[in-house]
């Protein structure tokens, strides 16, 4: 029976904490540019209600939720208000605006920086819950 040699390097750690810290303050950065440039496109105003925000009282809201396929695209985020982004909750945009159609109306007139697709759905939701209720 032979005896292998195993010569084992030992190299040096970065400290475990470092590079999460590092992601994390990053992540933080990331999040604070995508909210002022969101909040920048949307007139500084909640795109649901309408009403002027700080930046310091809007949410970031994703238009197409994320527990229905939606994603973190700069398309799929707007401004909002805490009231209307729990109203909205994951209701799908033509859900919501069938729903509440006066968002919808301010919808299309707030959100410049928005997916073409779901301004369009957000236009045919409205003009079908003004058609239902006249």
């Amino acid at each position: 029976m032979s005896h292998r040699i195993v010569h084992r390097i030992a190299l040096p750690r970065a400290p475990r904490g470092l590079s999460r810290h590092r992601r994390r303050v990053l992540a933080q950065c990331q999040k604070r540019h995508v909210k002022r440039a969101t909040f920048r496109d949307c007139g500084r105003r909640c795109v649901y209600c309408g009403t002027i925000l700080g930046l310091e009282r809007a949410t970031l809201d994703h238009v197409h939720p994320l527990c229905r396929g939606g994603d973190h695209a700069p398309g799929n985020l707007v401004a909002a208000c805490h009231h209307c982004n729990q109203l909205k909750g994951s209701l799908l945009p033509v859900e919501f605006f069938a729903r509440y159609p006066w968002a919808g109306a301010n919808f299309m007139r707030y959100a410049r920086a928005v997916h073409r697709a779901l301004k369009r759905g957000a236009r045919r939701a409205v003009s079908l819950a003004f058609a239902e209720a006249a």
